[in-house]
């Protein structure tokens, strides 16, 4: 297996990690856990699309990456005192 595949693979198993833990009620989508693993997980698919040059897949991860940043972003510095 080559190195891309190996940084993609742990980056998916990431997002797909943190999608089932979301849906089985085992982690909240707006803690930081979440968002981080989303946020990583992206980023390292991104970084396999790109050693893999798949355009359709680094404009795809890189939108979940900025996405989770900007998730990140709201929740450290914008969260309400609710």
């Amino acid at each position: 297996m080559d190195t891309a595949t190996i940084i993609g693979m742990i980056g998916v198993s990431g997002i797909l990690g943190a999608y089932f833990l979301n849906l089985f009620n085992m982690i909240d989508q707006n803690s930081y856990p979440y968002i981080l693993i989303n946020l990583f997980g992206a980023i390292l698919a991104c970084i396999s699309s790109v050693m893999i040059e798949s355009i359709p897949f680094i404009i795809l991860e890189g939108v979940w990456a900025l996405v989770s940043l900007v998730a990140l972003v709201k929740r450290t510095f914008f969260k309400s005192k609710n």
